[in-house]
Parts: structure tokens; C-alpha cells; sequence
């Protein structure tokens, strides 16, 4: 479902919920001469009203259109058919909406090329990789974890058996890999060194790296027979190692579902 609640004229107006309908608008503005796009920052105005309602008059056909959206709305498939049959750097920034527009164009063809080469190239997969990673990256802010990394010190299930290891090999990626013995196999996957400084380092200050080392992890753990039976809790769990952050990653796979699987 697209949005969760009503938008728009005397509706609920949560802020993801409209941002999700300004952002279909805007695929659509073409289809609403003169009106120009709209900001999509999540606050219901005049502007974004006008643009529903010309949609429901002039896309729709509705003659006394109401400048409201409900979820189970037949014109939210409607808004949908406008959006492309491949990801844009526009879905991306869609899809990751606190993205800045430097942090998608520093990860965009990354991610298009580590989708086509780990497989992941179904709607369907492309949602739940996508949705993981805007949860793990906070929208791409983040490719390093925040906290020093001194919890995973001794962790001998991590690798970490050296002293200094738990900050050495703390999360990097934009699905964040942590301990020594994630470090070697991706170092072993990739023909790198990856456990010497500041080789780890460049796991998250290289986009392609941070991208490819989440595409690894991905791939490694067998997520895309995940993401084909639609299980979010058993993909979670290989990714998190338990449910932590479930709801924002849920939410943020209904958002990929509705822009990425696309009306018949």
C-alpha cells in the first residue's frame, strides 16, 4: 500500500504520506499543465492540494474532484503508471527521501550496477535490498557506523581476536559488515586487503566499495530467495542478526513497493 493514511482535503496528512503522493505527483506533472513541481518536504499546502485535485479532474475524469487521497484510492494506480519501468535516480531519491541529491548521485550507478551484477533484478528484490539499505544508511548519510565500535572488542564469533579489533572492523558499508572475519572474506572475495590500515577505511569512504560490500552480503547470505518469498522479518534477521528497527524497514519496503512494482 502506498500510503497508510489519507492525504490531502480534511485528510490525516502524515509527513511520508504526503511526501509519497508529492513525489508521485511530480512523475506525473507533466500530465498537469501550467502547475510546476512540487516541494516535496511532507506538509500538505495549497499547492499540493491543487495538484490532486487537477490530477482527479484532468487524469482522472473526476468532475468534482476532492483534493483528498485515500489508501485504497483507484488513483493511486493511476499516479503510478507515470513512473518509469526502471530505477531513476529521481525513484532512488523517491524511495530515499532524506537523501541529499549529492548522496544519490555519489551511489546511483553503483547500486544500478551492483543490482544487474549480484541478480538482484526483480521488483521484488530490488524493494527489499533497497528498503535494508535506506534503513542501514539512514538514506545514504551513513556508511560507517556512528558508535566506536570498542562493543565488538573480543568478540572471537565476530573474528575479533586482536586487540583493537571491535574498532578496527566496526560496521562499514551501507549494509554495515562488522568483525575481522567479515572483513577477510570480503578482502578473500574481492582479491584485496581489507584488514590492514587504512585499507577497512576505504570499505565505507569509497562509494563503489560501500555499495559492492552490501551487494556481497547480500548475495553471500542467499537474501534474494529472501526477498522473493516477501519475508522482511527473515531478512532482517541475517541482516541485523534480530529485528532491530523492523517498522521503519517495513515501512520503508511498502514505499519501494509501490514505486518500484508498477500497475499491470
Amino acid at each position: 500500500m502506498c500510503i497508510s493514511q489519507s492525504v490531502g482535503t480534511n485528510a490525516v496528512n502524515g509527513q511520508s504520506d504526503v511526501r509519497t503522493i508529492q513525489y508521485l505527483l511530480n512523475f506525473n506533472i507533466k500530465r498537469l499543465p501550467p502547475l510546476a513541481p512540487l516541494k516535496t518536504d511532507g506538509c500538505i499546502g495549497a499547492a499540493t492540494i491543487q495538484a490532486i485535485k487537477q490530477f482527479q479532474k484532468t487524469v482522472a475524469g473526476q468532475t468534482n474532484p476532492s483534493g483528498r487521497i485515500d489508501p485504497a484510492d483507484s488513483i493511486l494506480k493511476e499516479l503510478r503508471r507515470a513512473l518509469p519501468a526502471v530505477i531513476s535516480a529521481p525513484v532512488l531519491q523517491a524511495l530515499m527521501p532524506d537523501a541529499t541529491s549529492d548522496a544519490i548521485t555519489r551511489y546511483f550507478h553503483a547500486l544500478m550496477e551492483g543490482l544487474t551484477a549480484n541478480q538482484i533484478n526483480t521488483p521484488l528484490r530490488q524493494a527489499h535490498f533497497i528498503a535494508q539499505v535506506g534503513h542501514e544508511s539512514c538514506d545514504l548519510r551513513y556508511s560507517e557506523e556512528i558508535a566506536s565500535g570498542t562493543a565488538y572488542e573480543a568478540r572471537k564469533d565476530l573474528g575479533n581476536t586482536a586487540a583493537g579489533d571491535g574498532p578496527r572492523f566496526k560496521g562499514r558499508g551501507l549494509i554495515q559488515i562488522t568483525g575481522r572475519a567479515n572483513y577477510n572474506a570480503y578482502g578473500k572475495h574481492k582479491g584485496r586487503d581489507f584488514l590492514t590500515p587504512p585499507n577497512y577505511d576505504l570499505i565505507a569512504s569509497d562509494p563503489e566499495l560501500a555499495v559492492d560490500v552490501a551487494c556481497w552480503f547480500w548475495t553471500e547470505h542467499g537474501l534474494n530467495a529472501l526477498a522473493d518469498a516477501d519475508d522482511i522479518r527473515a531478512v532482517t534477521k541475517v541482516i541485523n542478526g534480530g529485528y532491530n528497527g523492523l517498522a521503519d524497514r517495513q515501512a520503508r519496503l511498502a514505499r519501494a513497493k509501490c514505486f518500484l512494482i508498477l500497475p499491470g
